[in-house]
């Protein structure tokens, strides 16, 4: 008699513990994990490409942006801090092994402030500097040279300073599109769209608010940015006179 009555308080004290389970599995989404897209924007349960799609549309709305991390291209690598909008930006840029230059654009002007050494350097093809290119590159230390329209470098250093340029260029992933995994970048949680598994790039999407692209891993280890700062306003002007060198119609034609 005791046996059979131990048995029946075995028998009730599963049932009451699979009840608690039971009770515990509705008010915490089961006795595992919670959902990774509870209280988000929702795009962490869509397919990849719509994901993509809407990072892409925010992106472009957007009225400004701060990018910072590397770019590899054309076998170069470059390291930049950029804050742009639609008229302009302002930043810092530098190429591996290259000294770092500042970079400021508003509206059409272009400007370039570097050091010494980056100006000593530029035209020389390899060659070492000589006392008067030394000495006409301390001139130019500290000060924004006004890069004209029609020089050479015009379209590749404004091009850093292009809202819309660089990000057409960046938000290029490149193979089948999966969902990666959930996570986090600045704090901000986040979901991955990988192309090809990660090896044609990938790309990390806000989950809340705007569905913001927030970083990027370029396939072929071809750079990683943070997109960072969207649509948060900032002030650009132009250098005050006094510290502009305006060289006219080309920069390599200044003696």
């Amino acid at each position: 008699m005791t046996a059979w009555v131990h048995g029946v308080r075995a028998r009730s004290t599963a049932v009451s513990v699979g009840a608690v389970c039971a009770v515990l599995l509705t008010l915490l989404t089961g006795c595992g994990s919670k959902d990774p897209n509870e209280g988000t924007n929702g795009v962490g349960r869509l397919p990849a490409a719509e994901i993509e799609k809407r990072a892409g549309k925010a992106a472009r709305a957007a009225q400004s942006v701060r990018l910072s991390g590397s770019v590899v291209s054309k076998g170069r690598t470059y390291r930049l801090d950029m804050r742009l909008k639609d008229d302009g930006g302002l930043g810092e840029v530098s190429a591996r092994g290259g000294p770092r230059f500042e970079l400021l654009r508003v509206g059409e002007d272009l400007y370039l402030k570097a050091n010494a050494d980056f100006w000593a350097d530029q035209g020389k093809d390899g060659e070492k500097p000589d006392e008067a290119d030394l000495a006409a590159a301390r001139k130019l230390e500290g000060k924004y040279v006004k890069v004209p329209p029609g020089d050479p470098a015009y379209k590749q250093l404004s091009g850093f300073t292009d809202k819309d340029v660089l990000l057409d260029g960046l938000l290029n992933l490149n193979g089948e599109r999966g969902t990666g995994e959930h996570g986090e970048v600045d704090g901000v949680r986040t979901v991955e769209v990988r192309a090809a598994g990660g090896d044609g790039g990938i790309l990390s999407v806000s989950l809340i608010g705007t569905p913001y692209p927030l970083r990027l891993e370029r396939g072929g280890d071809a750079g990683v940015v943070q997109m960072l700062e969207w649509d948060k306003e900032f002030t650009l002007r132009a250098p005050e006179k006094d510290q502009i060198v305006d060289y006219g119609k080309k920069i390599s034609a200044a003696e």
